[in-house]
Formats: C-alpha cells, sequence, structure tokens
C-alpha cells in the first residue's frame, strides 16, 4: 500500500506539472500557492511549512521562486522582524485561481466513477497513517 501511495504521489505531481506548466508553475509551486491561498491571515514560511508537512527550507526555497516571479510578495511581520509574512500578489492570484480552474474539471475526470464510500475510506487511512507518523516525528 506504501509503494502504491508513493507512486500515486508521484504521477499526481507529474500531472500537477503537466496541468499548470502553461502557467509557469510546478505541482510544488502550486502546492505552496495554495497553503498561501488557505491561510485565514498571511504566515510565515515556517507556518506554511508545518501547514504543507514540508521542511521550512524547502518551502522558503518556493517562496523565494514564487516571489521572483512576481507570484507572492512579502509583507512586515508585526510579531517577528525577521520572519516575514507571505501574501499572493494580483498576478499571484489569477494565477492560482487559473490552476484552480483548470483542476476542478480535471479533478472530477480522475474521481468519475468512485464511490463516496471508497472515497471516504481512503481519507480515512490516509488520514490516519499522516496523523501517525506526525506523532511519531513529535
Amino acid at each position: 500500500m506504501i509503494l502504491d501511495l508513493l507512486r500515486l504521489n508521484s504521477l499526481l505531481l507529474g500531472a500537477g506539472d503537466r496541468l499548470v506548466g502553461h502557467l509557469g508553475l510546478t505541482s510544488a509551486r502550486w502546492q505552496v500557492m495554495g497553503a498561501v491561498a488557505a491561510a485565514e491571515r498571511p504566515q510565515p514560511v515556517a507556518w506554511l511549512a508545518r501547514d504543507l508537512g514540508a521542511h521550512r527550507q524547502n518551502v522558503q526555497r518556493l517562496v523565494n521562486d514564487l516571489e521572483r516571479e512576481g507570484l507572492v510578495a512579502f509583507e512586515a511581520n508585526p510579531h517577528h522582524r525577521r520572519a516575514q509574512l507571505v501574501v499572493l500578489t494580483d498576478k499571484g492570484r489569477r494565477a492560482y485561481d487559473d490552476a484552480m480552474r483548470l483542476q476542478a474539471p480535471w479533478m472530477n475526470g480522475l474521481s468519475e466513477g468512485l464511490a463516496l464510500e471508497d472515497v471516504a475510506a481512503v481519507r480515512r487511512v490516509t488520514t490516519l497513517l499522516r496523523e501517525r507518523l506526525e506523532g511519531a516525528e513529535g
């Protein structure tokens, strides 16, 4: 099962890269932009990394790339001088929204014919495994 999940992850990342590549994005950049977009308020890179379950250094590299492309910007953090807050720019919001418009029909096609009970079971199992792994890290 774990090997199947790893292979699925690789296939999803490759498919995501192809889906949003013409927007100047990769799956990794899109994922980080999604974390920025989903946050209730601007967050520093360390918090985004935590939310993504990723290493801060990897997220920092991606955020720096996105900033160079004009897709995100840094804002002053009133609570921490060095940990700037990450926000989507107008250009970044448009790119993210364009990616999400492409994602909906793609995901609908992938999930066509799947029973809701099966999807719920997969979600329960993957959530449980993730929680156990996160607990083991702590």
